[in-house]
């Protein structure tokens, strides 16, 4: 089956249901994700749980229900259900269907995000920065915006290497390195190279931040893109920018921006950590509008590939081997 750039499989990922802030304790609400509504709710334990949004009896939004203790009750006849799905209380009888049920989500709250799994259980946590592995983060959201193309094609941009010239005017020549992890479902683009000394930008950049420059792209499930910038450079720290995509509907991407760095500790430390979020978001918006023409006007469709091109080929073979979720609108049909 083909997975890439293809609106009829949503595969399985992590996905954005909503800000973290926005979702209180004891409170629930209704999300759309992937074409899927999704009900939320953090019990009073605070943990977050995710279940198909409509009630099995009558189809009722537990969105607007209620949280009872750690379960969601339906607002029209208060059945109850827990994280799992299952139903555990109507009140006009003790017996329970076995049919009162309903699909649950695995979630996790990271990045200032409230994000869940279309399974109810996920074989991995959300992806992370190597970098920023067991530390404590400072996460800033810039504001989502929307691309006229499947978010398959948005990703390839941070390792499209004819764009950094051609869109980006930098005449740096980079060597690709790649690394899948085990399960196979998130890969590594590392590209390394020499400055050049062509351009005003590129002497500049050479003479402060020495003679190579290297900086890496991490995807997890064909959904999420880790940006690693300013890798082994010197007098600057690695700048960690993630970029969370979810398909809306055939045609349109939304695009979730999100600058990550190390918290460090005291008034120089909060400083500094908040200073290399606005060096990250400078950096996002040079990069963005100069791309973003491109990719609301395209129309993928790939007829002569160069060598140069080798990481493109690699990203659009790892997204196949990636797995559908019931989301799939194909699955769906069956």
């Amino acid at each position: 089956m083909q997975i890439f750039n293809n609106w009829n499989v949503i595969a399985k990922g992590w996905y954005i249901a909503c800000p973290s802030q926005s979702l209180s304790r004891g409170k629930a609400k209704s999300v759309g994700v992937c074409g899927q509504q999704i009900v939320i709710f953090r019990g009073e334990d605070g943990k977050v749980r995710a279940l198909d949004a409509y009630c099995p009896h009558l189809g009722t939004d537990l969105g607007i229900g209620q949280v009872d203790g750690n379960w969601i009750r339906c607002a029209f006849h208060h059945w109850a259900f827990d994280e799992t799905g299952y139903c555990q209380h109507i009140p006009c009888q003790s017996e329970i269907p076995d049919r009162a049920k309903l699909s649950a989500c695995a979630t996790e709250e990271k990045y200032g995000f409230i994000w869940i799994y279309p399974d109810a259980k996920a074989p991995e946590k959300l992806a992370e920065f190597d970098e920023l592995k067991c530390k404590e983060i400072v996460a800033r959201s810039d504001s989502p915006f929307e691309r006229n193309c499947h978010h398959h094609i948005c990703m390839m941009n941070g390792i499209d290497a004819q764009h950094l010239k051609t869109i980006h005017h930098l005449d740096i020549k980079m060597d690709l390195s790649l690394h899948r992890n085990e399960s196979g479902r998130q890969i590594d683009f590392t590209m390394r190279g020499n400055f050049p000394q062509t351009t005003f930008r590129e002497r500049l950049a050479k003479r402060f931040l020495g003679d190579s420059y290297e900086y890496s792209m991490r995807y997890a499930d064909g959904c999420i893109g880790l940006l690693t910038m300013m890798k082994k450079v010197r007098l600057f720290p690695t700048l960690h920018m993630l970029y969370a995509y979810t398909p809306i509907e055939p045609g349109r991407t939304r695009i979730q921006p999100i600058y990550v760095t190390e918290k460090r500790q005291g008034i120089i430390g909060y400083l500094l950590s908040h200073f290399l979020l606005l060096c990250t978001r400078l950096a996002y918006y040079m990069l963005r509008d100069e791309d973003g023409k491109i990719y609301d006007n395209i129309r993928f469709n790939p007829q002569v590939l160069l060598s140069i091109d080798a990481p493109l080929t690699e990203y659009m073979q790892y997204v196949n081997k990636l797995e559908p979720s019931r989301w799939s609108p194909i699955i769906e049909d069956k």
